[in-house]
């Protein structure tokens, strides 16, 4: 890379921050990682220390940089969405944890606007369902459970922001207060058509609109980094939460184009185009991106345990020593068995949105063992990403020709085969798998002028591996009505 421009991608995830470098032609260059130490306070919390985040991103970002053999054109940050963070605005220290978009302490807020009919405003403006899941009730419950917060935040006195307007903050030295429309659309405050912080959500919620930042495009000038941190002013150029980077990353700029994400979770998008579409399957109508001055809208669908139960069966049953050895495990498990684990750890996501529902093992015999509780956690990815594809299709008109995977877990050639036999459709394993990264370099790169436009950066993308169906029609039928009866049994006992 000696001599050519490159981009820095800050990618600050919910297990890990990771910092890499992309030269000019997209190529990944110096790159390092830190993992970070989740909090949990109490059942159902989750939260994260705001400082250790910021540490491992001054940490990372050092180290890339310090292999750079030419100028950085540009950072851009992808960020875990949702996960919220208030701050002092003359000290820049926060109030509080970072509450984690895992976090389901604000059940009982939500139930109370929903109770108050607010269902119908939020969804309209925001195009989200009332859920512990997104920023707001994170908000009010600072707002309220903080002496003095409150005050301090209608006198200005505090600043609110999803992770990416946290690190923007501490990168420019309070100099820029910002995040952009993907983030801004996750909050549950933000009008998705004028593009803009919604007044009735606000006094709704009874939160001020002067901790709030302000909203700009995807790729869009956000500062530069104040010189002290990497040595030099390294302009900022892109604000994305992850899930939207993948979706550029995966070039799925055509409407229909879907990509699917697994990591802590799963998280599917479909590229709508320049009009929203309302959902009727309780999917999120949300923004894919904004470059150019130009909106591209997106269907959303959130399964919120996917490699975390992976983690618990390494973790809390003991049954692996690393995640790698599931796929060896499960295809040793008895293909008799009709055995589903449900993964309620933390309430289901689309499309059922039950906050309180528990996970489940369901239809355990005698001559089930590790290797079949390993195959139901991985075969659960398979059946949540129908449930999300058939309410996508019904939603949006468009039968998906084939799906986009990256994160952690699609490097499992075992999940991705099941996967692909139960949609029935081809799942695409990208050659380049840092696709959040890349498409958090790629909006900046774009917005600086080093990278070429959406269509050329399409027409190359090629997969690493194609999985194509091979289950009997009948056989996979026969299992996912069996996931579909298992999932109802969980929500039958659902208070």
């Amino acid at each position: 890379m000696t001599g050519t421009a490159h981009v820095l991608a800050i990618d600050q995830g919910t297990t890990s921050t990771r910092a890499i470098l992309f030269d000019a032609e997209g190529r990944v260059g110096a790159q390092a990682q830190i993992e970070l130490t989740p909090h949990y306070p109490q059942p159902g919390w989750v939260e994260h220390d705001p400082e250790e985040i910021w540490q491992s991103v001054l940490t990372t970002g050092r180290e890339v940089l310090a292999a750079a053999l030419g100028p950085v054109a540009a950072i851009g940050i992808a960020n875990q969405r949702e996960t919220t963070v208030l701050w002092e605005r003359d000290s820049g220290r926060p109030v509080f944890n970072a509450i984690v978009w895992q976090d389901r302490r604000t059940s009982e807020i939500c139930a109370r606007w929903r109770g108050d009919g607010l269902d119908e405003l939020v969804e309209a403006r925001s195009g989200l369902v009332i859920d512990p899941y997104f920023s707001a009730s994170k908000i009010r419950w600072l707002l309220d459970s903080i002496p003095g917060l409150r005050r301090r935040a209608e006198a200005g006195e505090i600043a609110f922001g999803t992770i990416d307007s946290f690190l923007l903050w501490r990168l420019t030295a309070g100099r820029v207060h910002a995040t952009d429309v993907t983030n801004a659309a996750r909050t549950m405050l933000f009008d998705i058509t004028p593009l803009d912080w919604d007044e009735a959500l606000l006094a709704a919620f009874a939160i001020p609109r002067a901790i709030l930042p302000e909203v700009r495009d995807t790729g869009a000038d956000y500062g530069a980094t104040a010189p002290d941190l990497f040595g030099a002013a390294i302009p900022i150029a892109a604000l994305v939460g992850d899930q939207q980077a993948a979706l550029l990353g995966q070039a799925c700029f055509r409407p229909g184009m879907v990509k699917a994400t697994y990591g802590t979770g799963a998280f599917a998008l479909v590229n709508l185009g320049p009009a929203p579409v309302r959902s009727r399957h309780r999917l999120l109508t949300t923004i894919g991106y904004r470059l150019g001055g130009r909106t591209a809208y997106a269907l959303e669908g959130s399964i919120f345990v996917v490699g975390a139960a992976v983690q618990w069966l390494r973790d809390r049953l003991g049954l692996i020593t690393t995640a790698a050895e599931t796929g060896a495990l499960a295809a040793a498990a008895d293909p008799r068995q009709r055995l589903y684990l449900v993964p309620g750890f933390a309430g289901l996501g689309a499309p059922y949105w039950a906050p309180q529902a528990r996970g489940a093992l369901i239809g355990l015999t005698a001559e089930c063992g590790p290797a079949e509780i390993a195959r139901a956690a991985l075969e659960a990815v398979g059946y949540q990403t129908r449930d999300l594809m058939t309410a996508i299709a019904a939603d949006s008109g468009i039968a998906p020709a084939n799906l986009r995977v990256d994160g952690g877990m699609a490097a499992s050639d075992w999940t991705m085969q099941f996967l692909a036999d139960i949609l029935p459709a081809p799942v695409e394993r990208p050659a380049l798998v840092e696709t959040t990264a890349w498409g958090a370099a790629y909006a900046a790169g774009l917005t600086r002028g080093l990278y070429p436009d959406p269509a050329a950066l399409e027409a190359g993308w090629r997969p690493e591996r194609r999985f194509t169906p091979h289950m009997p029609a009948g056989e996979r039928e026969e299992r996912y009505s069996g996931w579909r009866r298992a999932v109802g049994g969980v929500l039958a006992a659902t208070p």
